[in-house]
């Protein structure tokens, strides 16, 4: 789906890719993004993961949705400012299964990171 500036547009969008949500982060807030660099997208990220880690421990279900989106948002985000394609890096770590067993049902030892 091609990214328009009407609202009205885009609420026809049921679902976004990892693909699509980068463009259409990096359409919405690249200049500003860029201008702000790597050192200081990562300090907003990691803001947004500790309002995560609160949702978490709380029991609002909406404020928790919110927080993901923020993460995942900033994570598309410093990936544009440092020019990651998301989509790409995803299918070349993950997209034949785990990428320590190399299984599509991780069966690494639980004392392992996968």
């Amino acid at each position: 789906m091609p990214i328009t500036d009407s609202a009205a547009d885009d609420s026809a969008a049921d679902e976004l890719s990892i693909a699509d949500l980068q463009r259409h982060i990096r359409h919405m807030y690249f200049e500003k993004d860029a201008a702000r660099g790597v050192d200081g997208t990562f300090m907003w990220l990691m803001e947004e993961v500790g309002e995560l880690a609160s949702a978490l421990r709380g029991n609002d279900q909406q404020n928790l949705a919110e927080e993901f989106a923020d993460v995942i948002a900033w994570l598309a985000t410093i990936a544009n400012v440092a020019e990651v394609d998301l989509n790409a890096a995803l299918q070349a770590k993950y997209g034949r299964g785990c990428p320590g067993c190399s299984r599509l049902v991780c069966e690494c030892p639980n004392s392992e990171k996968p």
